[in-house]
């Protein structure tokens, strides 16, 4: 039995696909190190380890026939419990051996995303979940493949202060760099920021400068939100990223905008800008140095404005986090 590696991490729901990619052909993903293979069956979809137990060969090569996940190499079938079912070579009338099974692991369909855990997860559902209004308009966003630790990917979206930078002329202005003083307090099991002013030209490719008010929130290691605010108005904009952690080194990013305006526009408008984010942040976590975002808080400089991200390094820290920190 391979040795969990994170077992801070293992039992939470982790997003493993875009749900609607999940269908008739296997799908191989990654999570803490682990190859899984998802597909989908009449029942709902599974995750599997990505490994044939006969020859070693990924699942994720085969195929789905009639609910069964067939191996590619001898057609050995599977079915959604993960017991092999068929073995074609075998005479006529042999039991197939009871240890002809795969190794199956926590998963299920909700908002959009197929969630995996690879123990026992601590809630029944993903922690974003009853945080969801419904009355909002949604918009499922990614996969966006990284090739950085999953907590740098985190950290990121947390930071206020790269935004007039990073992406200057779309969320800041380099003009408008300062940031207000704000806490980070506890509440209801979520860490949650106070308000941060920041103009921004065009903060959602509908290219209209507003001030926005932001507030984030840790709602555990891999999954946080931004809730933002535009003076004046009455719209609602809430952005959720969940965080895929790969390998030590690699993660894939995904996204659910939630919004009460511009019911008139086309989703395109705002994934292509979203995309272009993306595009903008991986230049940089890309190349952050050291790889494994450190948790011991004398190893980096921090200012007020980093409050965020020093309140997500410690609750790291004290989850006891490995993968992917330093």
């Amino acid at each position: 039995m391979r040795t969990i590696q994170d077992p801070a991490l293992s039992r939470e729901w982790h997003p493993a696909a875009v749900a609607a990619e999940v269908q008739d052909k296997p799908l191989a993903v990654q999570l803490l190190g682990e190859k899984l293979v998802l597909f989908r069956t009449g029942s709902g979809v599974k995750a599997f380890r990505d490994l044939c137990i006969h020859r070693g060969v990924p699942l994720s090569l085969g195929k789905v026939e009639k609910d069964h996940l067939v191996c590619a190499y001898h057609g050995w079938r599977y079915d959604a419990d993960g017991a092999c079912v068929c073995i074609p070579a075998l005479p006529a009338g042999q039991a197939i051996p009871l240890k002809a099974r795969t190794t199956t692991f926590y998963c299920m369909e909700s908002l959009g995303f197929v969630w995996v855990a690879l123990e026992e997860p601590h809630e029944k559902r993903p922690v974003i979940e009853p945080l969801v209004d419904h009355s909002l308009l949604p918009i499922v966003m990614g996969p966006y493949p990284v090739e950085a630790s999953a907590p740098r990917v985190v950290e990121n979206f947390l930071d206020v202060s790269h935004l007039m930078f990073v992406h200057e002329g779309m969320l800041g202005d380099a003009g408008y760099a300062e940031i207000n003083d704000y806490e980070v307090r506890m509440e209801d099991g979520v860490l949650r920021s106070g308000e941060i002013r920041v103009y921004q030209p065009d903060p959602d490719g509908r290219g209209r400068g507003v001030t926005n008010s932001y507030i984030y929130e840790i709602l555990s290691p891999m999954s946080v939100r931004l809730i933002k605010h535009t003076e004046g108005s009455d719209e609602q904009f809430h952005l959720f990223l969940m965080v895929l952690p790969e390998t030590e080194h690699s993660c894939t990013a995904f996204m659910l905008q939630l919004r009460n305006y511009a019911e008139e526009v086309p989703d395109s408008v705002f994934i292509d800008f979203q995309n272009t984010l993306m595009a903008q942040d991986k230049l940089i976590v890309e190349r952050q140095n050291p790889e494994l975002l450190p948790l011991d808080l004398q190893a980096e400089l921090h200012l007020k404005c980093d409050r965020v991200s020093i309140a997500y390094r410690r609750m790291l820290k004290e989850l006891g986090v490995t993968f992917g920190t330093d």
